[in-house]
């Protein structure tokens, strides 16, 4: 028994009960939030669910409950659709090719992001409201409006063409307006007494930046590297656009969400073989967002707190 336990049985204090409309309003909450979860939860039970079935079992379990449970009669066929689309396929390349690419985006995210931020945050330059200003108001055009200009950019001024393409998918991706806003915003939130000790000692801006600025800015890190990792990963148009096709023999370069689309236009593909695809290409972004959930909710309300 606890000590509050105790001194509520002992009399001394007394047990405070919800009132009538506190527990009404609780009582709506939480049924609101069950029906809520399943909404969103269904639909990914059934892509789960029709990625381990034949196309028989498929067929037979529509319009029943079914279609959202794993067909246990049957649990040695489970992952052969996850087999055709790695193996015949050849989903595997791409995927790697999205992680490539999203592991050089984040890096060179926080490199050149995190530093526009702390210089933002932390210096005062003539110009310094103007380029603040300029930021909030990119943040809100759409990027729709700057992928032909940027695209005449990659392939007419920088040539960037053939296997040099790649670049063109990476430097682009690597500024990002709201990632700077971001780590400006979280910067700002932290003493500046870290800096001025650290000068003490003999380090120069650089070395601050990186041996006192980035350790106390895990969480937005961990932030923008999820977002850059969604953004890359999820990222169709604008690859389609730059990359070329692969010839006979070759690797290609096109990442996972350019595959997914390929596939699904493939004469005799199966529901089981779609939605193992999708499967695919959703795990991923759910293990992350799981892996730095924390730290994305710390780094969103540490980063809102100055302006």
């Amino acid at each position: 028994m606890s000590k509050l336990d105790q001194l509520i049985r002992e009399g001394k204090i007394n047990k405070v009960k919800p009132s009538k409309k506190k527990l009404i309003l609780n009582i709506i909450y939480y049924f609101s939030g069950t029906i809520l979860s399943l909404i969103f939860i269904f639909p990914l039970l059934y892509m789960v669910a029709t990625s381990t079935k034949t196309e028989e079992a498929f067929a037979s379990s529509l319009g029943t409950i079914k279609m959202f449970l794993l067909d246990f009669s049957s649990i040695g066929t489970w992952f052969n659709n996850y087999s055709v689309i790695f193996g015949d396929y050849g989903v595997w390349k791409y995927a790697l090719n999205s992680l490539i690419y999203a592991l050089i985006v984040i890096i060179l995210n926080v490199l050149i992001n995190g530093l526009a931020g702390y210089v933002l945050a932390k210096f005062n330059f003539p110009g310094k409201k103007f380029f603040n200003f300029i930021i909030i108001f990119l943040i809100v055009v759409p990027v729709e409006t700057s992928i032909i200009p940027l695209y005449s950019i990659v392939k007419q001024l920088l040539g960037l063409t053939g296997k040099l393409s790649v670049l063109a998918v990476i430097l682009p991706s690597s500024i990002s307006i709201f990632n700077i806003f971001l780590f400006r915003q979280f910067f700002v939130s932290i003493p500046t007494e870290y800096e001025e000790a650290a000068r003490i000692d003999g380090l120069n801006n650089l070395q601050i930046f990186f041996k006192i600025i980035l350790p106390l800015s895990k969480p937005i890190v961990a932030t923008v590297s999820v977002f850059c990792f969604i953004g890359v990963w999820n990222d169709y148009l604008w690859p389609t656009m730059v990359l070329p096709y692969a010839g006979e023999g070759e690797w290609p370069l096109y990442p996972i969400q350019a595959a997914l689309t390929s596939i699904l236009s493939i004469p005799g593909i199966t529901n089981g073989q779609v939605m193992a695809a999708l499967v695919v290409t959703s795990l991923p972004i759910f293990i992350i967002y799981i892996v730095a959930q924390k730290y994305i909710v710390k780094g969103f309300g540490t980063a809102g707190l100055k302006m």
